[in-house]
């Protein structure tokens, strides 16, 4: 979706509000950046050491912002020399840092309205009367170093949200009460899927459960390349400086990599598999019979993250990637990125996702190569988008240095955008001055392939966080990693029970039969509360007579308790499966 400039003009206006009301009400704060984003906007402060905001302060601070939002002041604009907005700015430190950091030609412009004055280059909405003043909350308190540098001094970052209407103020307060409840952190404690350690930050430890579902997907994604004519590879975790130094990456990404030495050489573990699956390609003289050639790898990364941004699974050190690069010549680059959208759409709706928004980033101003080349390139790119029935938006100068790219978002079921998959087209890693690839063309001469970077989850970490919070925990059948619970009504039944449960686990379905001394309603809302499971089967004195089971489906289908046999229920169980059908 297009950006609202006009929602986040206001926006950004209002941070100057809720500026103003601050130091109003919290006198001597210091203030270093308040800039319209996604839903809101945050301000940057560092407030004196004897008054700090809170959280409960947040009515005070919104009541005060109404006062000055009727007052309906107009934002003033004005051009000031460097010296003028020096003394202007004297006794607030951070401006200062900015304005002496403005390139010397730069307009330093500045706004004011209600007596409050701030540096910015604008644009602004015309007077506070144009801010609804039942349209905006605030909502928390995070910390923010100066300029993202741990070095420097650690401030107060104060977020809200801000809309045209106060109904979509409303509607979005709703949504986030929603993402509380299903909050990944909280849903995987409970439902015993994993644990961090502050010991170790970035890195999962994944419990049976919480496993089950990886392996599930990642079983899910290595069938689906295969058919797709992929090649699975694997690569070392840690490779040597010199090959990091001859991909870029040494000069680019160096402060993101975790570095060891041994006998006197330095090595990096890979925060990626690109410049691997490029070694696997040069290993063997390549025909151009032999392109494309699509190599997946689902190969561990780790990033050194700085700590502060971590969340969850979703954001971490160490993390598996759905990784594959394609080699090929220039004229199968579209039939490449068509083929791996209708994949990506494929993998998408299995997982229930069928919502797609598609960015097409195109050439940025330090682009390398020629211009016919890009031209070439965003052009095959356009051409697949259409191909496999997908519309984009465009995103100027938005692609990477090296090439035009294809990011794919979906959304999830309150409305949340994720931004999942991409295809990039490289055509300077496995160029003479990078990586040197080559091939053997038709002409009997030497050509560099192009590379395809592509990815369709992203990680396996980050896209069963998403699909956690998307299902509440409640996973439809294929990925639950506990299909089927077998309850006897008492333990006298134990042994029916068990021969149920070894019968459906025979079948490949990922049954439990709970045995232990707890009556059956406390086992039954153990396993709906905590495990979530698609299907209770009770068992008792009717059932082991018939061989049957009574199928209570769980809450969120809909459907009523049913009795079936047990190779009935098994074809039914496996039907969903094989379909990766959402329904239970």
């Amino acid at each position: 979706m297009a950006v609202d400039e006009k929602l986040q003009t206001m926006r950004h206006s209002c941070a100057h509000v809720m500026a103003e009301a601050i130091l109003h009400l919290f006198p001597g704060t210091k203030f270093a950046i308040g800039p319209a984003i996604d839903n809101g906007f945050y301000y940057d402060l560092e407030f004196p050491t004897d008054h700090k905001i809170t959280e409960e302060d947040f009515p005070a601070v919104e009541k005060e912002m109404r006062k000055i939002l009727a007052s309906n002041a107009e934002f003033v604009r004005k051009e000031v020399s460097k010296d003028e907005a020096l003394k202007l700015f004297a006794d607030q430190p951070y401006k200062v840092e900015l304005i002496n950091d403005l390139p010397a030609d730069e307009v330093i412009s500045i706004y004011t309205q209600d007596g409050f004055t701030d540096l910015c280059r604008g644009p602004h909405v015309a007077s506070t009367k144009e801010i609804n003043a039942q349209a905006f909350k605030l909502t928390k308190i995070a910390g923010a170093y100066w300029r993202g540098d741990s070095n420097r001094p650690m401030l107060t970052r104060v977020y809200a949200v801000a809309f045209a209407k106060p109904n979509d103020l409303k509607d979005y307060l709703k949504m986030m009460e929603e993402a509380e409840k299903r909050d990944h952190r909280k849903l995987g404690v409970q439902m015993d899927l994993f644990h961090l350690d502050p010991e170790d930050p970035g890195q999962i430890f994944w419990h049976p459960n919480g496993w089950t579902i990886y392996t599930v997907m990642q079983d899910y994604m290595r069938k689906m390349v295969r058919r797709d004519g992929y090649k699975e590879v694997n690569t070392p975790a840690i490779m040597p400086r010199t090959l990091w130094e001859r991909s870029g990456h040494w000069g680019h990404y160096k402060q993101n990599m975790f570095i060891t030495e041994s006998e006197k050489r330095l090595f990096a573990i890979k925060p990626m598999n690109c410049p691997g699956a490029l070694e696997i390609f040069k290993s063997r003289q390549r025909s151009y019979k032999d392109l494309p050639l699509r190599l997946a790898e689902f190969g561990h990364d780790v990033r050194n993250e700085p700590s502060g941004t971590l969340h969850g699974v979703m954001r971490v050190r160490g993390f598996v990637q759905d990784d594959a690069h394609i080699l090929c010549t220039e004229e199968q680059i579209g039939p490449e990125v068509a083929r791996f959208c209708k994949l990506l759409k494929n993998v998408y709706h299995d997982f229930g996702f069928d919502d797609l928004v598609v960015k097409f980033s195109t050439m940025p101003e330090d682009h390398v190569g020629d211009l016919e080349t890009w031209q070439r390139a965003e052009k095959a790119l356009s051409d697949a988008c259409h191909e496999a029935g997908l519309d984009y938006e465009i995103q100027p100068g938005e692609g990477a240095f090296y090439g035009p790219k294809l990011e794919f978002k979906l959304f999830d079921c309150i409305g949340r955008e994720w931004q999942c998959g991409t295809i990039q087209v490289d055509y300077q890693l496995p160029s003479a001055e990078r990586l040197d690839a080559t091939y053997i063309g038709s002409d009997n001469a030497r050509h560099h392939p192009v590379m395809l970077h592509r990815a369709i989850l992203g990680s396996f970490e980050r896209f069963l966080g998403i699909l956690i919070e998307n299902f509440a925990g409640a996973f439809p059948t294929w990925l639950a990693f506990e299909q089927v619970a077998v309850v006897p009504v008492s333990n006298e039944f134990d042994d029916y029970a068990n021969e149920v449960n070894e019968a459906l686990l025979a079948a490949d379905i990922r049954s439990n039969a709970y045995l232990d001394d707890s009556n059956m309603k406390s086992k039954i809302k153990t396993i709906t509360s905590e495990h979530k499971t698609p299907y209770i089967l009770v068992v008792g004195g009717k059932e082991k007579e018939a061989k049957t089971v009574a199928v209570r489906f769980r809450a969120d289908s809909g459907l009523q308790q049913k009795v079936m046999s047990i190779d009935e229920f098994k074809n039914y169980v496996l039907d969903k499966v094989n379909s990766h059908s959402m329904a239970i």
